[in-house]
């Protein structure tokens, strides 16, 4: 199976794609998943319908804070994926009007949870000989898009960390990759967007399979790869 035998630290892990990515993870034969959310009430039954052999790990942290990144690593040795999965999305307001709490905002939930993780998690993976880590960017940040400033920064920083990193580690056994999903069909999407077409969107369990690949050794020969997935969209 894919992911046989392996720990993978997911991020995120309380929302409709990390919900997924663990689902999924257990069915592909991992043999432990850490679970890691800003909230305390992380959900792990339906995880636990899919496999009776993972061990599951829950930890409330918040990535933002570097310190607290660090000690969740240091009690998580031997980490063999990570899913960067902890993100969000706001519409803003114009380039010329968007708040400087607005901006940070977006950096802070996009960039600096992935980048405080792969300073913990890298060193780690380094010294045990390799790993795959996995992020998340978008396939709208691959342009600007109007009112979407901040949000379009942020992933598009994403994407360029995962291009940097993966030079940097490639030759050490590290695989990293990002995928760059369309609009996922989650619950906050469709009440966000309640007249699109919700059969264009991108299924969570489909993304996961994704991000599940790549984090897989069956990934091995990919290096800073930005797989666009547009489901019908």
């Amino acid at each position: 199976m894919l992911l046989e035998d392996k720990t993978v630290l997911i991020t995120g892990a309380n929302g409709a794609l990390g919900q997924a990515v663990a689902i999924q993870a257990a069915s592909f034969g991992a043999k432990q998943l850490i679970l890691v959310d800003i909230t305390s009430d992380i959900s792990t039954d339906a995880i636990s319908a899919i496999s009776s052999s993972v061990t599951l790990q829950c930890h409330s942290i918040d990535l933002t804070d570097a310190a607290a990144t660090e000690n969740l690593f240091a009690q998580a040795p031997d980490v063999d994926v990570v899913c960067n999965i902890a993100g969000g999305f706001d519409m803003g307001s114009t380039v010329f009007d968007t708040s400087d709490k607005d901006w940070q905002f977006m950096f802070a939930i996009n960039v600096s949870t992935m980048q405080n993780t792969i300073k913990a998690c890298v060193p780690r993976m380094i010294k045990q000989g390799g790993g795959a880590i996995v992020n998340v960017g978008a396939l709208g940040a691959l342009q600007g898009q109007a009112l979407m400033s901040a949000y379009t920064a942020s992933k598009s920083v994403v994407m360029r960390l995962t291009e940097s990193l993966a030079d940097e580690v490639k030759e050490q056994g590290i695989n990293v990759n990002a995928v760059l999903p369309n609009v996922i069909d989650t619950a906050r999407n469709r009440a966000d967007m309640p007249d699109s077409d919700y059969s264009k969107w991108v299924r969570p369990k489909d993304l996961a399979n994704i991000v599940c690949l790549l984090g897989s050794e069956l990934s091995s020969a990919m290096h800073g790869a930005l797989v666009p997935v547009r489901g019908l969209g």
